[in-house]
């Protein structure tokens, strides 16, 4: 009985790729295709609107590789100004505790 359905099976898929193909040619008849005018229009505009697409990402890239460096510099001159404050605040700092250090403090010894 095995035999017999591999045989059916094979029938079958000899039938189904032979009606796929009929039905795809015939499908292919019913397209519409462009005249060669629409397809020159169609064309054109597509590539006019990758061409403005690429202008603006260009431009964008710039603006904001131009904003992202002077950005950078901001940050960096905030850094060096605050550096810049704390090292002055470090150095005052250092001579209060200088000067801490000198005071002597009243110690039994020195009480009496």
């Amino acid at each position: 009985m095995a035999k017999k359905e591999v045989k059916k099976n094979k029938k079958e898929n000899s039938k189904n790729k032979k009606s796929f193909s009929k039905d795809f040619k015939a499908e292919l008849k019913k397209v519409v295709w462009p005249t060669p005018k629409q397809l020159l229009n169609n064309t054109v505009a597509v590539i006019t609107i990758v061409l403005i697409t690429a202008v603006i990402v260009f431009v964008l890239d710039i603006v904001f590789e131009t904003l992202n460096k002077q950005g950078i510099e901001r940050v960096k001159e905030v850094i060096t100004s605050s550096n810049e404050t704390g090292d002055n605040i470090e150095e005052s700092n250092t001579e209060t505790n200088q000067n801490a250090e000198n005071i002597v403090e009243p110690t039994e010894e020195n009480a009496e």
